[in-house]
């Protein structure tokens, strides 16, 4: 390709195809990633949801993410410690989730993380403890009763397939 020997081809077009089947894999873990709806629903960060009951029936592992939905101009999502979580104090928080409304946070380490919704609304139980392992061995597949609150995340769209395949045939002719 422009000039490369067979050699450097042939190395990138090994690269490519290491990088896409682990892509299709689902990681080194073999494992995808999960997509959490904090309260079982679309729009569920709210009051009267029992978010213990909820998240002791969710298994989370490292690299899944927490879908908060909510109305930003009432509610707030922050992650907290565990003094600040069991005191509802939203004053210290560790990192502000906040951002449209409907956020995204990934659990990037295996730990308990600790949310809560500021503006007083903590105390109507506005607060969710999520306890984070360490991805499970590939031969012990999860299988939930909750699937209407998780969902898989696709590694790779189509797009990304398609520009690979492109690339890969450039590197081949040439």
């Amino acid at each position: 390709m422009f000039g490369m020997t067979t050699e450097v081809a042939t190395v990138a077009t090994v690269a490519v195809v290491v990088t896409m089947a682990g892509w299709l894999l689902g990681g080194v873990e073999g494992r995808e990633p999960v997509l959490h709806r904090v309260g079982g629903g679309k729009y569920t960060w709210t009051t009267n949801v029992n978010f213990t009951d909820w998240s002791i029936h969710e298994h989370f592992y490292v690299g899944d993410w927490l879908y908060f939905g909510f109305d930003k101009r009432i509610y707030n999502v922050l992650q907290v410690n565990k003094t600040s979580y069991d005191s509802c104090n939203e004053n210290d928080f560790v990192f502000n989730v906040t951002r449209g409304g409907r956020d995204v946070f990934n659990l990037t380490q295996a730990k308990p993380y600790y949310f809560l919704s500021g503006r007083g609304f903590c105390f109507q139980g506005m607060k969710v403890a999520i306890f984070v392992e360490d991805s499970p061995p590939i031969s012990s597949p999860r299988i939930s009763n909750h699937s209407s609150s998780i969902q898989p995340l696709k590694p790779l769209s189509s797009l990304s397939v398609l520009i690979t395949l492109a690339f890969t045939k450039i590197v081949l002719l040439n």
